[in-house]
């Protein structure tokens, strides 16, 4: 008897790897994937303009990655005694204008490189709906709490959103023409909108998703987060308190079904004995001076040690670290 609906349309074609270096943009459903490949050894660059909500704001930071021109003090603002940045996220918004367009320009020539040595892109849509400058028109990645009567609010149409889209993907892989790109749609409701109207959004969104991944068959597919988190986490016990996240559990399914799904058998096979070893660094002992205990140590170390030889494409050297402070 099947109690509830099961996901069964995977992407096919291209896997990822521990050896791929993968660049993560979108909402903040890249970010709960991103941490976990984190967890796992992969290397992953993580928005490096914050938190991005709409696939134009997501565009334009792919456009300024490719074409790394340093943000200057015509591309901030202050308001309240804050500066910020429209292309940005407000964690990067700081107090001293100089120290925050320093490290808008750190972070902006860091992941232009990062772009160019990517095997893979992975983007998450949010919504549809952006804000507009009233005076000079631009859509902002964020309003940074400014009045509201700054801004129209509007919804992208799946035209707009599937020809700026390939337009910037032909660029894309003209600097990195092996890059393969992995997109998803967020299952973070954004009620704000409304009910309906967040339903509309996320139609528009997975539709323009499904003509770009038609018009580029092989660079492109679609992981079905947000059908995964719909139709079998649909229980409100799968969601977080504000009950639009999702809940820890809820990411760590998801989490399952992408690494089960879409990772190498390498690499699952390698996230299987990290597990162990990072239980046994994470692991509080009694008594942590006792020889039973360094001997647990110096057998972790060595375990680590085998599983570096045998995957050759991350940095232990952090964890090695830790292991040997507890042998005193």
């Amino acid at each position: 008897m099947e109690l509830y609906t099961k996901v069964t349309s995977f992407p096919q074609g291209f896997k990822t790897g521990l050896e791929h270096k993968i660049l993560m943009l979108g909402s903040c459903f890249v970010e709960n994937i991103g941490k976990k490949l984190e967890e796992n050894k992969f290397s992953v660059g993580i928005n490096p303009f914050g938190t991005l909500y709409n696939p134009v704001s997501v565009a334009s930071a792919l456009e300024r990655l490719l074409e790394p021109k340093p943000f200057s003090q015509e591309d901030v603002f202050e308001y309240e005694g804050v500066y910020h940045s429209f292309f940005h996220h407000s964690r990067f918004s700081e107090r001293d204008p100089e120290c925050f367009l320093e490290n808008l320009n750190k972070e902006l020539q860091k992941y232009a490189g990062f772009l160019s040595e990517s095997a893979r892109l992975f983007v998450t849509f949010g919504t549809s709906y952006v804000y507009r400058l009233k005076e000079g028109g631009s859509i902002v990645a964020n309003c940074h709490k400014l009045p509201e009567k700054m801004f129209s609010r509007e919804r992208l149409s799946v035209g707009s959103i599937v020809e700026e889209w390939s337009v910037l993907l032909q660029k894309i892989w003209e600097q990195v023409p092996d890059l393969k790109v992995i997109f998803t749609v967020s299952p973070i409701r954004h009620l704000r909108d409304g009910a309906h109207e967040n339903q509309l959004s996320k139609s528009i969104l997975l539709l323009a998703v499904d003509e770009l991944v038609s018009r580029f068959p092989g660079k492109l597919i679609y992981f079905p987060a947000y059908e995964i988190m719909l139709d079998e986490l649909r229980d409100y016990r799968f969601y977080a308190q504000d009950m639009l996240h999702p809940s820890d559990l809820a990411i760590n399914y998801i989490w399952e079904q992408f690494a089960n799904n879409h990772l190498t058998s390498e690499s699952r096979s390698f996230i299987k004995e990290w597990e162990k070893i990072r239980k046994a660094i994470d692991h509080k002992p009694f008594h942590p001076g006792s020889p039973a205990y360094k001997v647990f140590v110096s057998q972790t170390l060595l375990k680590m040690e085998h599983l570096s030889e045998k995957f050759p494409f991350f940095d232990v050297s952090k964890e090695r670290m830790i292991l040997e402070s507890k042998l005193g």
